[in-house]
């Protein structure tokens, strides 16, 4: 794999959410900046103002001083980067892989299982969490559980299995943690950083109520207008009530990231 500089290395990452913004930021912040991002028509991102999915929306998104543009074509990825920034586009089958051959391809969709994603897609492949075995689907997994071993990277194997508990924020676990209790079309007037208390409405799901179980500030929270499905994740309340929280990347994500940095590092700085 040798050859290339760091700097000249293209870098493919699915999804273009919360975990795979982080890593796409700290990779540009490294001056890993070829860097394009693919998504869903309509992406579920939760915590938007930290995930680049919304230049789809809007044309482009600053994250923490990265800016990312919405591209329509893959011919428009390289101009994107010759202006400095990270490229996002529409791409519901991943065929960009295949037309720009990336030299890292990161699987950071976070769907707890892998939806197609092979070993032979890039030089150096690797999974965020559960889903993926190191050596046979991907080349490394980054581990995503909260705990001791957070951010590992995996050689061999795969990451924990998925708890179905979120990290406990001030003492908080499910309850900061709001989720559709119908499948349907999710509407709400509310604004990420906006306060609510404990049984303020949050929005609703086919007139079906979606509560706050706990007081403080929105930290997260899908686009309204969305087709949902029961169970799925809506928003986040963050108990902490620091607004500044809800504009800056998390913990997790820096950790997750740093990895995947650390990853790459591994087999291009040898």
């Amino acid at each position: 794999m040798a050859g290339k500089t760091l700097r000249d290395l293209v870098i493919c990452i699915k999804g273009a959410g919360e975990q795979a913004s982080g890593i796409a930021w700290r990779l540009y912040q490294a001056n890993l900046c070829k860097i394009v991002m693919i998504e869903q028509p309509s992406p579920l991102a939760v915590r938007r103002e930290v995930s680049f999915c919304e230049a789809l929306v809007s044309g482009k998104k600053t994250v923490e001083g990265v800016e990312a543009l919405k591209v329509t074509e893959p011919e428009a990825v390289a101009s994107v980067w010759r202006s400095g920034k990270i490229a996002v586009l529409v791409d519901p089958k991943w065929q960009i892989v295949q037309r720009i051959e990336p030299d890292v391809l990161v699987d950071a969709i976070v769907a707890k299982r892998n939806l197609g994603t092979q070993i032979a897609d890039a030089p150096l492949v690797i999974g965020l969490g559960p889903g993926f075995v190191a050596g046979k689907d991907v080349h490394m997994v980054i581990e995503t559980n909260r705990g001791h071993n957070l951010g590992k990277v995996i050689v061999s194997g795969s990451a924990e299995p998925d708890t179905g508990i979120p990290g406990s924020i001030g003492g908080y676990d499910k309850e900061r943690v709001l989720r559709a209790p119908v499948s349907g079309i999710f509407k709400s007037d509310r604004k990420i950083s906006d306060k609510v208390c404990r049984n303020d409405l949050i929005g609703e799901v086919d007139g079906c109520g979606v509560h706050a179980q706990i007081a403080g500030i929105v930290r997260g929270l899908i686009r309204s207008g969305l087709q949902v499905e029961k169970g799925l994740k809506l928003g986040d309340i963050d108990p902490r009530g620091e607004v500044i929280y809800c504009y800056t990347i998390s913990d997790k994500s820096r950790a997750v990231a740093g990895s995947v940095l650390e990853a790459i590092l591994r087999v291009y700085n040898s």
